[in-house]
This record gives C-alpha cells, structure tokens and sequence, in this order.
C-alpha cells in the first residue's frame, strides 16, 4: 500500500492528514470549511483514494492558513506515497465537464516545480462561507510545489463557480490517479536520466 501520514503544527494551524493511493474507502473529512471539504472528497472520489484530513485552523481570521497549510501537507503525503517513483505513470491529464462548465488539468510528478493558474472565475467569492476564489489558486500553487510536480489547471468556460472549481477537482483526481498508476511498460523510474 502507498500510504502516508502527515502531521504538520503551527501556531495557525494543527492538521492531521493521511492519504492512501491504493484504496478507494472515502475518509473523513474536516477542514474548517463545508466547500473545502466537498471539494476534497470529491478528489479522493474521483481519483479511487482514500482521503483523512482533520484541520484546527484559524479560521476566524480566514480560510487562508488553512488552506494553504492543507495543500502542503497533501502535497507532502503524494512525496511520501509515491517514493522513487519506480513504475508509475508519472504524467496524468483529463479533461473534466461539470454542467456548463469544462476544465483540464494536466501534471507531472517529475520532482521539479512548475504551476500555471490559466483558471479565470466568474465571481470573486464561492461556497456559503464566501470564501474567496482566490484561495484555490494558491491551494494548488502550494499544491504543486510540496509535491514536487509540474501542474497545469486550465478552465476553458463555465458561469458558475461551484461548478467551475468542481470540475478543476474532478479533472486533478482524475490526473493524478493516471499519474500515480502502474506504467504499461516502464519497470523502472520512469525517466531517460534514470533518476526523478
């Protein structure tokens, strides 16, 4: 089993987050926020994981520790899970459709840091807590740079932003679960210098 727990403690925030990438039991969420945890649980859905997260975060100041203190430690847990990388896909893309709204997220766990945010949504705040849209942009920045991954989000259309952030989860689970898949062919580390 690739499995991994993270435990990471501040004075903004106390998080305990384990990921399994070969199970497909849904685990609990709580994050602080109803949307956030909705959007997790439909990454470990989508992607066939297994998701905990446990946050106690200062949330009446914002969302933002919270948030950005989860992705680091999701992006922590895939580092842990995925090791040498010996025999994965590594590479991972899907195009998801969610209503009237049409994202794509294309990745690669190379070990190297590269993001681009091309995700411009219709309104400034989402969720019942109005949480600003702006978060999920640095939800999966801090995303990709604790997980060592090249990360490419694009939203093409679409006018609600539930939707909107609804299809860019779908489409990262469903990336990633291709990435972190056994390689048709590759025994090895999937890379022509041998080594991520």
């Amino acid at each position: 089993m690739r499995e991994a727990t993270i435990v990471r403690n501040t004075s903004e925030t106390q998080i305990k987050l384990s990921l399994n990438l070969d199970e497909a039991s849904r685990g609990k969420i709580d994050t602080g926020s109803g949307f956030l945890n909705h959007m997790l649980d439909l990454f470990q859905v989508h992607g066939g994981f297994s998701l905990n997260v446990e946050c106690h975060g200062d949330t009446y100041v914002d969302m933002h520790h919270s948030i950005e203190d989860i992705a680091i430690c999701l992006g922590e847990a895939f580092v842990k899970c995925l090791g040498d990388k010996k025999g994965i896909e590594r590479y991972g893309f899907y195009f998801v459709p969610m209503d009237e709204a049409l994202a794509r997220v294309c990745l690669d766990f190379s070990n190297r840091i590269g993001f681009v945010w091309n995700a411009k949504l219709p309104n400034s705040t989402v969720g019942a807590e109005n949480m600003p849209v702006s978060l999920f942009e640095h939800f999966f920045k801090s995303l990709a740079e604790n997980a060592r991954m090249n990360l490419h989000v694009e939203l093409f259309y679409g006018s609600d932003n539930h939707h909107c952030l609804e299809a860019i989860f779908k489409a990262f689970a469903r990336a990633a679960a291709m990435a972190v898949a056994p390689s048709r062919n590759v025994k090895g580390v999937p890379s022509s210098k041998g080594t991520l």
